[in-house]
């Protein structure tokens, strides 16, 4: 059985919650999980370490709680356990998956992420798809509201939140449009596309219209200011066009089409308020220097309040 997700845990109730969102997503995926974590030997023990404990032993007692408490929740799940004795960060950029799952510390004062430096610098190195999952998510969030009387275990079949995806018609790729389709069409559920613009010129001053280039005695006329209206039609115009062939390759997959001036941020975090994952891109996919998340990934990280899948892309 192929182990396409696997999760870094540590413990904490971030991971937990990330874990068992991991394991929900394997389900739906015919997958199997892998769990791991890792553990740095140093001179002198962690203090988050028991006293009298090794570091090694108190390393397999989180991981055995962890694995315990996904399978106890998901029996029929294939559920493999690893753990590296090496430095966090390299040890899940480097795990064999094609999605790694991450927990984030939980809601900030900002109602979204917490994000710490293990993931973020995760985020900004794995060359594969990297989900974080806030602390206290829990599975029923991805669902609609249940209606009066259905049970807690009839939850899973009750109809998933939208999927939304943020999209730049100027660097459409294929890797996160392909993610967030077929995301939405394990859930069975729509997909929210959502493009921010930014109309050119708007605010700009007549006298700035001209361009007076040196040694020219008259002024020559700068680009035309485009109103509102047609930057919104061409925005529109173009993302119809770059999901044309994404909605015919998936047939069953509601779509519905955002196109909304503004910040990116301010809009992907509003549209994701009632979704059950955002999905966002990264440009430079499998550079190690100078690795960076990118304004747009940074800020949904840490406003969102939905699981977000960052997809790593050239």
């Amino acid at each position: 059985m192929p182990h396409d997700i696997a999760v870094g845990v540590d413990g904490t109730s971030a991971s937990l919650a990330a874990a068992h969102w991991a394991a929900h997503e394997a389900q739906r995926r015919g997958s199997g999980l892998t769990m791991l974590h890792a553990w740095y030997r140093h001179p002198r023990p962690a203090p988050d370490v028991p006293f009298g404990r090794t570091e090694h032993d108190w390393a397999e007692e989180i991981l055995r709680e962890a694995v315990h408490s996904v399978r106890s929740a998901h029996p029929d799940l294939k559920v493999t356990e690893r753990l590296v004795c090496d430095a966090t960060v390299t040890a899940l950029v480097a795990a064999d998956c094609d999605m790694l799952v991450l927990g984030s510390l939980g809601l900030g004062s900002f109602a979204g992420f917490v994000t710490g430096s293990v993931s973020q610098r995760v985020v900004a190195r794995s060359t594969r798809p990297v989900v974080l999952v806030r602390a206290g998510r829990g599975a029923a969030e991805d669902h609609l509201p249940a209606a009066d009387g259905v049970a807690p275990e009839e939850i899973p079949r009750t109809p998933y939140r939208e999927v939304v995806l943020g999209l730049d018609n100027g660097h459409p790729c294929d890797e996160l449009i392909d993610f967030a389709f077929d995301a939405a069409r394990r859930r069975d559920t729509g997909l929210r596309v959502v493009h921010a613009f930014r109309t050119p010129g708007r605010g700009v001053s007549d006298a700035s219209l001209f361009v007076a280039p040196p040694g020219s005695p008259d002024p020559v006329p700068g680009p035309p200011v485009v109103s509102t209206a047609q930057a919104r039609a061409d925005a529109e115009r173009a993302l119809t066009a770059v999901l044309g062939a994404w909605r015919e390759k998936y047939p069953t997959v509601p779509v519905a089409e955002s196109v909304i001036e503004g910040r990116a941020t301010v809009a992907l975090v509003h549209a994701a308020r009632d979704a059950s994952l955002l999905v966002v891109g990264r440009r430079g996919a499998g550079r190690r220097m100078g690795a960076h998340t990118g304004p747009v990934v940074h800020a949904v990280l840490h406003h969102a309040a939905c699981p977000v899948a960052v997809v790593p892309h050239e």
